[in-house]
């Protein structure tokens, strides 16, 4: 399967024959009517997708690819065989993605982040093995902040956990040990984001606060700090009438509280108070 410009040679009641340009007629191609996206004559020269028919005949339509080689794009798995998937790409026929340039075992209907680009043989094929090209796509992230959500589809799963890429074409690393369950490639998520580095991406958690068994008051008190710099001035010295001011709860509750946001390494102790830890 390629990409071509061929000029129009002849024509018949089926449709026109394009110039194979091996210097006989016999090889000329057919360009069938059903294959026809505009009206074409004799001298014309069009871009046609070349494949084989069933019958491994070189066949020629003008439905070709709607992405060029280099590109990603999410693509929809149409079938799967024990060598490959084929990709849906806009042309009349899927394109093969071999075995090898598979991330898991995607399946018909799944829509992952895919490559087109050209095999040793000349022909287009297409690769699940686009982080390169994502990291080229990707900018860095703006107005971003601990506890904001990212969506995005997983575009690889590692040992070390899984990468998103999110609609606003930010790199999200998602830690393994922030997974609770099984990560498909090219399944689109939410997740909460816990770092932002300096260099604009960002690393996220599936992990609900909840999920954590944080209470009522724990959670009150991580969202504060979380809209208020990831601090907060206050600690178990505090006058209770400051602590109800802030948190309208009594200082014996916000002294469990804090001590389990201390045990599940959400916070951790500063002079005066507390700030968002490792694991927040």
């Amino acid at each position: 399967m390629t990409v071509a410009k061929l000029k129009v040679v002849r024509q018949s009641e089926f449709g026109v024959f394009l110039n194979a340009e091996t210097g006989s007629t016999n090889d000329d191609i057919l360009l069938h009517k059903n294959q026809q996206t505009a009206e074409v004559k004799i001298g014309d020269v069009v871009e046609v997708f070349l494949y084989l028919d069933p019958k491994k005949k070189l066949t020629a339509s003008m439905r070709v690819p709607k992405m060029k080689v280099g590109q990603i794009a999410r693509l929809k798995v149409i079938n799967v065989t024990n060598d490959g998937a084929f990709l849906e790409v806009g042309a009349e026929r899927g394109i093969f993605m071999p075995f090898a340039e598979m991330i898991g075992k995607p399946k018909i209907g799944d829509v992952v982040w895919a490559k087109l680009y050209t095999d040793k043989s000349g022909r287009l094929a297409t690769s699940m093995k686009v982080s390169d090209e994502i990291r080229r796509a990707s900018v860095p992230a703006e107005n971003v902040k601990v506890g904001d959500k990212v969506t995005g589809a997983i575009y690889n799963v590692t040992e070390a956990g899984a990468f998103l890429f999110s609609n606003e074409r930010y790199i999200v690393f998602i830690d393994k040990s922030e997974i609770p369950r099984y990560l498909k490639v090219g399944e689109v998520l939410d997740a909460r984001v816990t770092f932002v580095r300096d260099d604009g991406r960002l690393d996220a958690s599936l992990r609900e606060t909840k999920e954590l068994a944080i209470n009522s008051d724990a959670e009150n008190i991580f969202k504060f700090m979380q809209n208020n710099g990831g601090k907060i001035f206050l600690h178990d010295k505090s006058e209770p009438e400051e602590i109800y001011n802030v948190f309208k709860m009594s200082k014996a509750a916000f002294k469990r509280a804090i001590g389990h946001l201390l045990k599940e390494r959400l916070i951790e102790k500063i002079d005066n108070g507390f700030k968002i830890g490792v694991r927040g």
